[in-house]
């Protein structure tokens, strides 16, 4: 048993160095059939990284992608459609989590408890429950689990928060998040045949069983409540994440959401138009954060269909890859980006680099930041279910007075996929 294996097998990986600089970092990728693949392609270009598993529970995406792996690097990757196999492997040491929003939390857990280290897609959960867990299992089993929002990576972006820090438009009181994207309707899908090579049971996981639907599977789940979170936690949780980020806060005490199900009669459950607003005590002011989604013909803002917009007492900031300002009642043109670099493959590589150094500290984007920016939009998407406006005490991490509210914080579990109260 060489060094590597002992330390990921004797329990004590989280407090030593799990690789040095030189070591190769063996990584398997899980749910690759849409943003997997960019994890593949992404993790794979890193030196001193080896892509050396694929997972997923559709075996026609799984020998694509093994297939193409294989014709790139000459070297054909382990095959699994059992996440859990895949962690009994002890040559693995970190796994790339790309499945949809419902498997986020449980997988993340399962992993840290295998002694791997995780890079988790948004949202990294799917209720208010599984932020907590998910924080409390990186914080128990001491790994690296980094969230995937790859823009906290990009050097404007960083550059553009750390500028509003130091004031360049004032007191910064208010931030907006956009997400206008052309999303058609899915139409209604009957119930039909399991298609051959799908694992199904496993692809529902935690979720109640339903009979098979195209409209519950590939994409459309993002729409349907048991598996995704709408485009709030599809697209918009970037946005919400940087908006957040931007304004230096962390839960709301209010929260209020609009919208509905327009234009559409089909199988979407989730809105497809949404306004939410959050409000935020403090230190010395409160502050504002709106999010909005639209889906069909709109305008942009300041250019941004997908992005952000800053306000404070000085002008203003919009950024969406890089960022522009503009300044006073005339709105003068401000100081432009002095960095260009985006964040795709830089969070990949920051991910590399924390699980080198054994320091949390160094991700751009550790976990603890994803569970908090995807609460925001688990509680307005309950404040959009109940038709009400939410008040939220952080402390007790409930919404004082409503019962119904809080009762919606955690999902029913089917066995055995269930996620450990760990905190």
């Amino acid at each position: 048993m060489d060094r590597r294996h002992f330390l990921m097998t004797s329990g004590v990986a989280g407090g030593a160095l799990l690789a040095g600089a030189n070591d190769t970092i063996r990584v398997a990728c899980v749910g690759i059939r849409g943003r997997g693949n960019s994890h593949i392609k992404g993790l794979a270009k890193l030196p001193g990284v080896e892509v050396v598993a694929l997972c997923d529970i559709d075996e026609s995406v799984l020998d694509k992608r093994v297939k193409e792996a294989e014709s790139a690097r000459g070297k054909r990757p382990a095959a699994f459609t059992d996440f859990r196999k895949l962690l009994e492997d002890k040559n693995i040491d970190a796994v790339s989590i790309a499945t949809p929003n419902h498997h986020h939390t449980l997988q993340t857990v399962w992993a840290c408890q295998a002694g791997k280290d995780v890079y988790v897609e948004k949202p990294c959960s799917h209720n208010m429950f599984e932020s907590r867990q998910i924080v409390a299992a990186q914080k128990k089993y001491g790994r690296i689990v980094a969230h995937g929002s790859q823009s906290r990576s990009s050097a404007p972006i960083q550059e553009a928060v750390r500028k509003m820090r130091e004031g360049l438009i004032g007191d910064v009181y208010m931030a907006r998040g956009l997400c206008y994207k052309w999303r058609d309707t899915i139409g209604r899908a009957k119930p039909e045949p399991i298609p051959a090579g799908v694992h199904y049971d496993e692809w529902i996981g935690p979720a109640a069983k339903r009979e098979f639907t195209k409209n519950r599977f590939h994409y459309n789940w993002h729409w349907q409540w048991e598996y995704g979170n709408g485009d709030l936690g599809n697209q918009g949780i970037h946005q919400v994440d940087l908006a957040r980020w931007g304004l230096g806060v962390t839960y709301p005490v209010k929260i209020s959401a609009m919208g509905g199900h327009y234009m559409f009669d089909d199988d979407q459950e989730t809105p497809n138009t949404m306004v939410a607003t959050f409000e935020f005590n403090g230190a010395a002011k409160r502050k504002l954060l709106t999010f909005e989604v639209r889906h069909w013909i709109t305008n942009s803002e300041s250019g941004n269909s997908v992005g952000n917009l800053f306000y404070g007492s000085e002008g203003y900031l919009t950024f969406r890859k890089g960022y522009e300002v503009f300044l006073g009642k005339e709105q003068k043109p401000g100081p432009s980006p002095t960095v260009k670099l985006d964040g795709g493959d830089r969070h990949f590589a920051n991910f590399v680099a924390a699980m080198r150094s054994r320091k949390q500290s160094d991700l751009a984007a550790p976990i603890e930041e994803g569970a908090i920016s995807c609460d925001l939009v688990h509680l307005a998407n309950i404040s959009y279910r109940l038709g009400r406006t939410l008040r939220f005490d952080a402390a007790t991490m409930t919404c004082p007075g409503d019962a119904e509210a809080t009762k919606m914080f955690k999902r029913t579990y089917r066995a055995p996929y269930v996620v450990p109260k760990l905190a």
